[in-house]
């Protein structure tokens, strides 16, 4: 029986046992089928994130530093550095195989700086995602993620879907979208008016959404078709589940 969700983020149970839920969708999981519980809190470890600040594009720099947060680890993937620097961020590591960042000469003693060879078999985005999971880390933002180069927009959006195999929660953040995945339920604390779409990453079945203006309710999502584009939040509290499958949550903003 579950019980209490302390300040540290441990949800503990009546026989002693505990877990620490990576997602909305764990605890839910979790919640079925139990008859009482008390959640007295659910934050603590769960604000610990890694930021990934990679050498895609950013148009305004103060709309993404505001986006981070104290507390918040910097990893910059190559000339994500550059990025960094132009926001006045320092981060506290840098990877990558340097061939498009501007000076390593300029890089802070005390930076974990991580080179690998430009013949590689992973992108610097995703050496920087896997450093900062052998840290420990379960909860990312990414950053400077999309821009000019389609393959490599493409293959980070992609990248969420790892994520959620990995049982991490992640972000995709640019100055006009926010990109989420889910296989199971997602809360949108998103503004009454924002725009939402839903884009299968796989056939998706049972797709049920709450506050939203066009409600979807056990809908089917078949990958490359558009029944899930330009929703709209009506109130707060909405969200989206999916009974079988991956979901792109998009939000966007024109």
């Amino acid at each position: 029986m579950l019980t209490d969700v302390y300040l540290c983020g441990k949800i503990c149970l009546d026989d002693g046992k505990a877990f620490l839920p990576t997602s909305l969708g764990k605890i839910i999981r979790h919640l079925d089928g139990l008859i009482t519980c008390k959640v007295l809190c659910f934050c603590g470890v769960f604000a610990i994130r890694a930021v990934i600040i990679s050498g895609g594009a950013i148009a305004d720099y103060d709309f993404i530093r505001s986006q981070l947060r104290d507390g918040d680890t910097v990893i910059c993937a190559d000339s994500g550095y550059d990025h960094a620097v132009k926001m006045g961020v320092k981060p506290q590591v840098l990877v990558g195989d340097f061939d498009s960042i501007g000076c390593l000469d300029d890089v802070p003693s005390d930076v974990v700086v991580r080179s690998h060879s430009p013949r590689k078999d992973f992108t610097d985005t995703e050496i920087a995602i896997e450093y900062a999971r052998e840290q420990g880390f379960k909860r990312f933002l990414l950053v400077a993620v999309l821009g000019s180069r389609v393959d490599h927009s493409l293959t980070n959006v992609l990248l969420l879907k790892r994520f959620l195999e990995w049982d991490c929660d992640a972000v995709i953040v640019d100055e006009h979208n926010k990109i989420m995945v889910t296989g199971s339920v997602l809360c949108l604390d998103e503004p009454v008016g924002s725009l939402v779409s839903l884009v299968p990453l796989t056939d998706c079945e049972g797709v049920v959404t709450d506050g939203l203006e066009y409600p979807l309710d056990g809908a089917r999502l078949l990958v490359g078709e558009g029944l899930g584009v330009s929703n709209v939040v009506m109130r707060a509290g909405a969200s989206v589940s999916v009974g079988k499958g991956v979901l792109l949550v998009v939000v966007a903003r024109d």
